[in-house]
């Protein structure tokens, strides 16, 4: 996926409307979530978050009755162009679902699962170089010291805290310039979220992050700017503080003063 002369925004979308078959989930959304920082979508159940999310990577055309209008452009490239390649969209646009997903191997084969696949085709890759991704890229989600003496040991065993912070390192050494995190927190125990917070807050600036959450003290706590959506429909979108404690919408102010939701 080339570089189309990015500006401010890593992505951007302009009047996307979205359907599943006769039903529409996605109004008329435009939206800027601006390059290096956090930004986390919140909203009631149903609302349009996790579609508008999975949009931006293509993953939602895997249900073959999806049907879109208006344009997503990630890092500069309209991704539903038809000269963009879906494998390069996947490379700079990383995923991370609600529930850990890791692979049935060991910690070490889950990290270098997608490096393996993506660089392999193109040359041959050096014991050394492997091992430098591997610690970088479980140093960059807080996980080396604890798992550095069982690499070989099945990714499964880890708890979930680890397994979700491994599933984000096996991201990274394809180098994504986007990550896309649909309720990373989920799953987790209290603990378990606040490691995974400050795993991703330390990534903040050198990825973009884009995050749907249902937990508001999250949202507050670990995002820069916030989105709120309705009804499949962006109601309100500004720095997160400014959201939570000066909203400029009714609907705003009673989704986060609990009024409905």
């Amino acid at each position: 996926m080339a570089d189309g002369g990015r500006g401010d925004y890593a992505i951007e979308t302009r009047g996307l409307n979205l359907w599943y078959g006769d039903f529409q989930a996605l109004f008329d959304v435009d939206l800027g979530v601006k390059q290096g920082i956090i930004t986390s979508m919140i909203g009631p159940s149903g609302c349009g978050k996790t579609t508008l999310l999975r949009t931006c990577n293509r993953i939602i055309e895997r249900l073959g009755y999806v049907r879109t209008t208006g344009s997503v452009t990630v890092l500069g490239n309209d991704i539903f162009g038809d000269d963009v390649e879906l494998v390069q969209v996947r490379k700079k646009i990383g995923m991370v679902f609600q529930r850990p997903n890791p692979l049935p191997i060991s910690i070490r084969e889950n990290v270098l699962f997608g490096f393996r696949l993506h660089e392999a085709r193109l040359r041959k890759i050096t014991a050394a170089e492997e091992h430098e991704v591997l610690e970088s890229s479980l140093r960059q989600v807080l996980l080396w010291d604890t798992v550095k003496d069982r690499l070989d040991k099945p990714a499964t065993g880890l708890s979930l805290e680890e397994q979700q912070k491994l599933c984000i390192a096996r991201l990274l050494p394809v180098k994504p310039e986007v990550l896309l995190m649909d309720e990373p927190c989920s799953a987790l125990d209290p603990a378990g979220t606040e490691a995974v917070e400050e795993m991703i807050w330390r990534l903040r600036g050198e990825y973009t992050i884009l995050v749907v959450t249902h937990n508001m003290a999250q949202a507050r706590r670990a995002s820069d700017e916030c989105v709120f959506m309705l009804l499949g429909r962006i109601i309100e979108h500004g720095r997160t503080e400014e959201v939570f404690l000066a909203p400029e919408c009714q609907e705003t102010a009673d989704y986060i003063e609990g009024r409905y939701g």
